[in-house]
């Protein structure tokens, strides 16, 4: 887990070398979407866990995973975020099904 992370953060780093002030921006507004505010920190990681599930990106998952963690979310918390992420991507092709499909064949 951490390897792949840790090779992200490698290849970001990289892309910093060819396109700094791409890089330098996407840190600063990522880490501005991710202090505190009147949703916590903790929250926030949790959401973004989510959102990676749901996306299907494996580094975003790992990485979120050790965010929540260091930010104090419990096994628990992030193991209710997989089902509440997976309980979104079910619905999400339920509704579709339901009105794309259906209009589809009428």
């Amino acid at each position: 887990m951490n390897d792949k992370v840790h090779a992200y953060k490698d290849q970001i780093g990289a892309l910093s070398d060819v396109l700094p002030g791409v890089v330098k921006s996407y840190h600063e507004f990522t880490g501005e979407c991710f202090q505190p505010g009147v949703i916590d920190a903790k929250t926030k990681q949790l959401i973004a866990l989510g959102i990676g599930l749901f996306a299907n990106n494996e580094v975003c998952t790992f990485y979120h995973v050790e965010e929540a963690r260091a930010k104090g979310a419990t096994d628990q918390e992030i193991m209710e975020t997989v089902a509440v992420a997976g309980a979104v991507g079910g619905g999400h092709a339920l509704s579709q099904g339901a009105m794309r499909v259906q209009k589809a064949l009428h």
